[in-house]
Protein backbone atom coordinates (compact mmCIF):
# COMPACT_ATOMS: atom_id res chain seq x y z
CA UNK A 1 0.00 0.00 0.00
CA UNK A 2 2.77 1.93 -0.76
CA UNK A 3 2.10 5.45 -1.87
CA UNK A 4 -1.67 4.79 -1.85
CA UNK A 5 -3.65 7.81 -3.31
CA UNK A 6 -6.74 8.37 -1.69
CA UNK A 7 -9.46 8.59 -3.95
CA UNK A 8 -12.43 10.98 -4.07
CA UNK A 9 -15.27 10.06 -6.07
CA UNK A 10 -17.27 12.78 -5.77
CA UNK A 11 -14.23 15.06 -7.24
CA UNK A 12 -15.72 13.90 -10.85
CA UNK A 13 -17.24 11.39 -13.09
CA UNK A 14 -14.11 10.32 -13.74
CA UNK A 15 -12.69 10.04 -9.99
CA UNK A 16 -16.47 7.98 -9.69
CA UNK A 17 -15.17 5.83 -12.23
CA UNK A 18 -11.65 5.44 -11.04
CA UNK A 19 -13.12 4.90 -7.17
CA UNK A 20 -15.37 2.02 -8.30
CA UNK A 21 -12.62 0.58 -10.32
CA UNK A 22 -10.24 0.39 -7.46
CA UNK A 23 -13.29 -0.78 -4.69
CA UNK A 24 -14.05 -3.44 -7.47
CA UNK A 25 -10.61 -4.89 -7.75
CA UNK A 26 -9.72 -4.80 -3.95
CA UNK A 27 -13.28 -6.40 -3.35
CA UNK A 28 -11.84 -9.77 -4.81
CA UNK A 29 -8.46 -9.12 -3.24
CA UNK A 30 -6.39 -8.41 -7.13
CA UNK A 31 -4.12 -6.00 -7.28
CA UNK A 32 -3.01 -3.95 -10.17
CA UNK A 33 -0.92 -6.39 -11.72
CA UNK A 34 -3.54 -9.10 -11.03
CA UNK A 35 -6.04 -6.85 -13.30
CA UNK A 36 -4.24 -6.06 -15.74
CA UNK A 37 -3.74 -9.86 -16.71
CA UNK A 38 -7.61 -9.98 -16.85
CA UNK A 39 -7.97 -6.87 -19.05
CA UNK A 40 -4.73 -6.78 -20.72
CA UNK A 41 -3.65 -3.53 -20.19
CA UNK A 42 -0.74 -2.53 -18.60
CA UNK A 43 -0.73 -1.91 -14.17
CA UNK A 44 0.45 1.50 -14.82
CA UNK A 45 -2.72 2.25 -17.16
CA UNK A 46 -4.85 0.90 -14.33
CA UNK A 47 -3.32 2.89 -11.58
CA UNK A 48 -3.79 6.13 -14.00
CA UNK A 49 -7.44 5.35 -14.62
CA UNK A 50 -7.86 5.09 -10.45
CA UNK A 51 -6.46 8.19 -9.94
CA UNK A 52 -7.87 9.70 -12.92
CA UNK A 53 -4.26 10.66 -14.27
CA UNK A 54 -5.46 8.62 -17.27
CA UNK A 55 -9.06 8.85 -18.80
CA UNK A 56 -10.46 5.31 -19.51
CA UNK A 57 -11.57 5.04 -22.86
CA UNK A 58 -14.69 2.60 -24.12
CA UNK A 59 -12.48 -0.31 -24.75
CA UNK A 60 -11.32 -0.08 -21.50
CA UNK A 61 -14.68 -0.16 -19.66
CA UNK A 62 -15.70 -3.21 -21.54
CA UNK A 63 -13.01 -5.13 -20.23
CA UNK A 64 -13.58 -4.26 -16.77
CA UNK A 65 -16.99 -5.35 -17.13
CA UNK A 66 -15.51 -8.63 -18.93
CA UNK A 67 -13.13 -8.79 -15.83
CA UNK A 68 -15.83 -8.04 -13.14
CA UNK A 69 -18.26 -10.35 -14.68
CA UNK A 70 -20.56 -7.50 -15.32
CA UNK A 71 -21.31 -8.20 -19.02
CA UNK A 72 -25.29 -8.36 -19.92
CA UNK A 73 -25.79 -6.73 -16.14
CA UNK A 74 -27.32 -3.65 -15.65
CA UNK A 75 -24.77 -1.77 -14.18
CA UNK A 76 -21.73 -2.14 -15.79
CA UNK A 77 -18.48 0.23 -16.32
CA UNK A 78 -19.81 0.85 -19.83
CA UNK A 79 -22.62 2.55 -19.54
CA UNK A 80 -20.71 4.43 -16.24
CA UNK A 81 -18.46 5.42 -19.23
CA UNK A 82 -21.19 6.03 -21.09
CA UNK A 83 -22.67 8.64 -18.52
CA UNK A 84 -19.47 10.19 -17.98
CA UNK A 85 -18.90 10.96 -21.52
CA UNK A 86 -22.26 11.71 -23.13
CA UNK A 87 -23.65 13.99 -20.23
CA UNK A 88 -25.99 15.10 -22.69
CA UNK A 89 -27.73 11.50 -23.18
CA UNK A 90 -31.37 11.58 -20.86
CA UNK A 91 -31.49 9.98 -17.89
CA UNK A 92 -32.59 6.38 -18.41
CA UNK A 93 -31.43 6.36 -22.14
CA UNK A 94 -27.99 4.12 -21.53
CA UNK A 95 -29.96 1.69 -18.73
CA UNK A 96 -32.53 1.45 -21.30
CA UNK A 97 -29.71 0.48 -24.03
CA UNK A 98 -28.56 -1.76 -22.34
CA UNK A 99 -32.19 -3.65 -22.23
CA UNK A 100 -32.45 -3.09 -25.76
CA UNK A 101 -29.25 -5.08 -26.37
CA UNK A 102 -31.20 -8.17 -25.25
CA UNK A 103 -34.92 -7.27 -26.17
CA UNK A 104 -36.85 -9.91 -28.25
CA UNK A 105 -39.12 -7.56 -29.61
CA UNK A 106 -38.16 -3.37 -30.27
CA UNK A 107 -41.54 -1.13 -30.85
CA UNK A 108 -40.76 2.52 -31.47
CA UNK A 109 -41.89 5.80 -32.68
CA UNK A 110 -39.84 8.87 -33.29
CA UNK A 111 -40.84 12.62 -34.65
CA UNK A 112 -38.64 15.09 -36.29
CA UNK A 113 -35.74 12.90 -36.85
CA UNK A 114 -35.07 9.41 -37.91
CA UNK A 115 -34.63 7.39 -34.48
CA UNK A 116 -30.81 6.66 -33.75
CA UNK A 117 -30.73 2.62 -34.57
CA UNK A 118 -32.18 3.56 -37.99
CA UNK A 119 -29.29 6.66 -38.36
CA UNK A 120 -26.90 6.43 -41.08
CA UNK A 121 -23.19 7.06 -39.64
CA UNK A 122 -23.41 10.80 -42.09
CA UNK A 123 -27.05 11.39 -40.54
CA UNK A 124 -25.77 10.82 -37.00
CA UNK A 125 -22.82 13.19 -37.38
CA UNK A 126 -24.55 16.16 -38.87
CA UNK A 127 -27.15 15.93 -35.88
CA UNK A 128 -24.14 15.65 -33.34
CA UNK A 129 -21.97 17.85 -34.98
CA UNK A 130 -25.22 20.50 -35.03
CA UNK A 131 -25.27 20.01 -30.78
CA UNK A 132 -21.45 21.13 -30.76
CA UNK A 133 -22.57 24.24 -32.90
CA UNK A 134 -25.64 25.19 -30.56
CA UNK A 135 -22.67 24.55 -27.45
CA UNK A 136 -24.48 21.89 -25.68
CA UNK A 137 -21.73 19.20 -26.35
CA UNK A 138 -18.10 19.51 -27.06
CA UNK A 139 -16.19 18.08 -30.45
CA UNK A 140 -14.80 14.93 -28.18
CA UNK A 141 -18.17 14.45 -26.94
CA UNK A 142 -19.83 14.29 -30.52
CA UNK A 143 -17.42 11.73 -31.59
CA UNK A 144 -18.17 9.73 -28.73
CA UNK A 145 -22.15 10.28 -29.46
CA UNK A 146 -21.46 9.20 -33.13
CA UNK A 147 -19.39 6.01 -31.35
CA UNK A 148 -21.77 5.25 -28.92
CA UNK A 149 -24.73 4.96 -31.47
CA UNK A 150 -22.45 2.20 -33.97
CA UNK A 151 -22.31 0.17 -30.79
CA UNK A 152 -26.01 0.47 -30.05
CA UNK A 153 -26.68 -0.73 -33.59
CA UNK A 154 -24.45 -3.37 -33.56
CA UNK A 155 -25.84 -4.85 -30.72
CA UNK A 156 -29.01 -5.54 -32.73
CA UNK A 157 -27.14 -7.59 -35.10
CA UNK A 158 -27.71 -10.94 -32.95
CA UNK A 159 -29.02 -14.50 -33.95
CA UNK A 160 -31.77 -14.75 -33.57
CA UNK A 161 -32.33 -11.04 -34.40
CA UNK A 162 -34.93 -9.30 -32.73
CA UNK A 163 -38.47 -8.09 -33.89
CA UNK A 164 -38.42 -4.37 -34.63
CA UNK A 165 -41.51 -2.44 -35.22
CA UNK A 166 -40.63 1.32 -36.36
CA UNK A 167 -43.54 3.61 -36.99
CA UNK A 168 -41.87 7.35 -37.96
CA UNK A 169 -43.77 10.70 -37.55
CA UNK A 170 -43.86 12.00 -41.46
CA UNK A 171 -41.79 14.91 -40.27
CA UNK A 172 -38.83 12.49 -40.07
CA UNK A 173 -38.72 11.80 -43.77
CA UNK A 174 -39.68 15.19 -44.24
CA UNK A 175 -37.06 16.79 -42.12
CA UNK A 176 -33.92 17.91 -44.73
CA UNK A 177 -31.21 16.78 -42.22
CA UNK A 178 -28.13 17.42 -44.03
CA UNK A 179 -28.75 18.62 -47.19
CA UNK A 180 -29.46 16.02 -50.02
CA UNK A 181 -27.01 13.46 -50.52
CA UNK A 182 -26.94 12.73 -46.51
CA UNK A 183 -30.60 13.01 -46.55
CA UNK A 184 -31.25 10.44 -49.55
CA UNK A 185 -28.78 7.98 -48.16
CA UNK A 186 -31.00 7.87 -45.18
CA UNK A 187 -34.07 7.28 -47.05
CA UNK A 188 -32.42 4.53 -48.41
CA UNK A 189 -31.54 3.07 -45.51
CA UNK A 190 -34.75 3.22 -44.33
CA UNK A 191 -35.85 1.18 -47.40
CA UNK A 192 -33.01 -1.45 -46.36
CA UNK A 193 -34.33 -1.71 -43.25
CA UNK A 194 -37.97 -2.27 -44.33
CA UNK A 195 -36.68 -4.98 -46.60
CA UNK A 196 -35.38 -7.33 -43.83
CA UNK A 197 -37.47 -10.45 -42.19
CA UNK A 198 -37.25 -9.40 -38.93
CA UNK A 199 -38.69 -5.72 -39.14
CA UNK A 200 -41.56 -3.40 -39.71
CA UNK A 201 -41.85 -0.39 -41.20
CA UNK A 202 -44.80 2.06 -41.12
CA UNK A 203 -45.26 6.24 -41.90
CA UNK A 204 -47.86 8.22 -39.52
CA UNK A 205 -48.56 10.46 -42.51
CA UNK A 206 -50.05 14.30 -41.15
CA UNK A 207 -53.22 13.27 -42.08
CA UNK A 208 -53.37 11.44 -38.60
CA UNK A 209 -53.45 14.39 -37.05
CA UNK A 210 -54.81 14.69 -33.29
CA UNK A 211 -55.45 10.54 -33.90
CA UNK A 212 -51.98 10.36 -33.68
CA UNK A 213 -51.54 9.19 -29.68
CA UNK A 214 -47.88 10.19 -29.46
CA UNK A 215 -45.83 13.52 -30.35
CA UNK A 216 -42.24 12.43 -29.12
CA UNK A 217 -39.85 9.81 -28.78
CA UNK A 218 -41.80 6.51 -27.38
CA UNK A 219 -39.39 2.47 -27.10
CA UNK A 220 -41.39 -0.04 -26.39
CA UNK A 221 -39.26 -3.13 -25.18
CA UNK A 222 -40.63 -7.14 -25.04
CA UNK A 223 -37.76 -8.73 -23.25
CA UNK A 224 -36.95 -12.90 -23.67
CA UNK A 225 -38.98 -13.31 -20.52
CA UNK A 226 -42.05 -11.24 -22.27
CA UNK A 227 -41.91 -8.64 -19.55
CA UNK A 228 -41.96 -5.58 -20.97
CA UNK A 229 -40.51 -1.66 -20.43
CA UNK A 230 -40.77 1.54 -21.87
CA UNK A 231 -38.52 4.54 -22.39
CA UNK A 232 -40.38 7.90 -23.11
CA UNK A 233 -38.52 11.27 -23.25
CA UNK A 234 -39.88 14.44 -22.65
CA UNK A 235 -37.37 17.95 -23.99
CA UNK A 236 -35.50 17.50 -20.56
CA UNK A 237 -36.00 14.05 -18.97
CA UNK A 238 -36.23 10.46 -20.04
CA UNK A 239 -37.67 8.03 -18.30
CA UNK A 240 -37.85 4.01 -17.83
CA UNK A 241 -40.65 2.40 -16.79
CA UNK A 242 -41.29 -1.41 -16.05
CA UNK A 243 -44.14 -1.03 -14.43
CA UNK A 244 -46.84 -2.83 -15.98
CA UNK A 245 -50.07 -0.94 -15.36
CA UNK A 246 -48.37 2.32 -16.74
CA UNK A 247 -46.17 0.06 -20.11
CA UNK A 248 -49.64 -1.30 -21.01
CA UNK A 249 -51.62 1.86 -22.13
CA UNK A 250 -48.40 2.46 -24.04
CA UNK A 251 -48.62 -0.71 -25.61
CA UNK A 252 -52.24 -0.28 -26.22
CA UNK A 253 -51.62 3.30 -27.84
CA UNK A 254 -48.99 1.98 -30.47
CA UNK A 255 -51.00 -0.64 -31.64
CA UNK A 256 -53.58 1.73 -32.32
CA UNK A 257 -50.74 4.00 -33.68
CA UNK A 258 -49.82 1.47 -36.54
CA UNK A 259 -53.39 0.72 -37.86
CA UNK A 260 -53.57 4.38 -38.57
CA UNK A 261 -50.15 4.68 -40.08
CA UNK A 262 -49.51 4.03 -43.38
CA UNK A 263 -48.63 0.23 -44.42
CA UNK A 264 -45.09 -1.15 -44.99
CA UNK A 265 -45.85 -0.96 -49.08
CA UNK A 266 -47.71 2.61 -48.82
CA UNK A 267 -44.78 3.82 -46.42
CA UNK A 268 -41.63 2.85 -48.68
CA UNK A 269 -43.68 4.23 -51.67
CA UNK A 270 -43.67 7.14 -50.17
CA UNK A 271 -40.11 7.22 -49.29
CA UNK A 272 -38.87 6.15 -52.65
CA UNK A 273 -41.02 9.08 -54.32
CA UNK A 274 -40.01 11.42 -51.96
CA UNK A 275 -36.35 10.39 -53.10
CA UNK A 276 -37.14 11.00 -56.49
CA UNK A 277 -38.87 14.18 -55.92
CA UNK A 278 -42.20 13.41 -56.83
CA UNK A 279 -43.86 15.02 -53.31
Amino acid sequence: MVNRKDLNPDASPQAAFGARLRRSRESRGWTQEDLCTHMGVSSGHISGVETTRKSPSLRFAKAADVAFGLVGTVDTFERQWHEMHNGSLLEGYPEYVGYQSRAAEIRLFESGIIPGVLQTQEYARVLADSAVQRGDITSDQASERVEFLIEQQSTLVRTPPPLIFAVLDESCIRNPIGGPAIMDAQLARLVEFAGQSNTSLQIAPYSMAERKPFIRLVYLLTLPDRSLMSYVESQTQGNLDRGLSSVLPLVKNYHQLQIGAASQAESVAMIEQLRKGIL
